[in-house]
């Protein structure tokens, strides 16, 4: 890590905005992390709960004198906080941002730091951590939030580059990856592989409950594939309207192409085609083959094993005992199954092809057989 920063300003302290303070401050990456919200509340919460050392009463005295800005609010309330940043910003002051859409913001920004005339500046670089929660608030702030989460890093053209690897040294002190995207090329990613996702979602729970209502007791036959599928349509709406707001052009060409998808889909299905469904199985399987296990970001798939293990205190713990005292570190784990009294099937991740295969191993040893996946 490069010299600390002498003062860092969050505007909005939410999830983001708390997990951030929390793990730089862990880090020791700022002698002082100051925090800015329209909530006061959220602000105290911060407070005390270690992601802030102080609390600004105001936007002016939060940026005054800071190294670093980072915008933690919801998008429409970054493209009016931002440029008011952008203003009073001191010369050399790193400004970034934590929003779902980049390009709106970035315009907005640029617009800002220009209209301050002539000389140094301040410098903005669009960030998005490809991270987060279904629970919002900073009462849900986690430091280990950002950990193996790509991070975007959206760097305006002529953005000099010691200021964007100022950045991503920051970003990795997170435990995140920097990757630089152009601000219109994040925004027609992340539509189909974020935004058409969430409505897909919030879709097919609409449908499913429109259901409930002629057939109630529909919903107790739920089982794993609705959950997982609609998982995402609990997430806050607020943040969404400002998404669908400000990208709003990708987004249709993505539900248009979606829509065109589930109508040759419905076309095959009302002809009984079994080719044709057969085709689009087996090129949707295809594409989820290529899906990186890592649940945060596009980073490479894990090497994983499967096994049973029985229902028992500490079991989970003498496992991953039993690996670490080999050296051999366990990088994700995650419960697919559980029946309380019995035991559950559980998925274990590990870096590289060779720990998996010594993992297996290990496991065998001690009785517990696990299966690559």
């Amino acid at each position: 890590m490069r010299q600390p920063q002498r003062r860092v300003a969050m505007v909005g302290i939410g999830l983001l905005g708390g997990s951030l303070g929390l793990r730089w401050r862990q880090r020791g990456v700022a002698a002082e992390v100051v925090g800015y919200s329209r909530s006061r509340q959220s602000a105290e919460r911060g407070l005390t709960m270690g992601a802030l050392d102080a609390v600004a009463p105001d936007l002016e005295s939060a940026v005054a004198g800071a190294d670093l800005v980072v915008l933690c609010a919801p998008v429409m309330a970054c493209l009016e906080l931002g440029p008011r940043v952008a203003a009073l910003a001191a010369p050399g002051c790193l400004i970034t941002d934590v929003c779902s859409t980049k390009a709106a913001l970035e315009a907005a920004m640029l617009r800002a730091l220009a209209a301050r005339g002539a000389g140094p500046g301040p410098v903005f670089i669009g960030g998005h951590p490809m991270a987060g929660a279904e629970r919002g608030g900073v009462e849900a702030a986690d430091p280990y939030l950002f950990e193996q989460a790509v991070w975007v890093l959206c760097p305006p053209e002529g953005t000099p580059a010691g200021a964007v690897d100022r950045l991503a040294a920051l970003v990795e002190a997170t435990g995140a990856h920097p990757v630089r995207l152009e601000a219109g090329l994040h925004d027609r990613r992340v539509a189909a592989v974020s935004h058409l996702p969430q409505l897909a979602a919030v879709a097919l729970a609409e449908a499913v409950g429109a259901g409930e209502g002629r057939d109630p007791g529909l919903l107790g036959l739920a089982g794993g594939g609705f959950r997982d599928t609609t998982r995402i349509a609990q997430s806050p709406t607020e943040m969404w309207l400002d998404v669908l707001a400000t990208n709003t052009g990708p987004i249709l060409e993505e539900l248009d192409r979606f829509g065109a998808g589930l109508a040759q889909l419905r076309d095959a299905v009302a002809r009984g085609d079994r080719e044709a469904i057969a085709r689009h199985f087996a090129a949707a399987a295809a594409v989820r083959s290529r899906v990186p296990a890592r649940h945060k970001g596009l980073l490479p798939a894990y090497f994983d094993l499967v096994l049973f293990v029985p229902d028992r205190p500490g079991i989970i713990g003498r496992l991953c005992g039993a690996l670490g005292e080999r050296g051999i570190n366990v990088q994700d784990i995650e419960i697919l199954r559980l029946r309380e009294g019995e035991g559950g099937t559980l998925r274990l991740g590990f870096a590289t092809q060779a720990q998996q295969a010594a993992a297996q191993d290990v496991l065998a040893g001690i009785g517990c057989p696990a299966q690559r996946r």
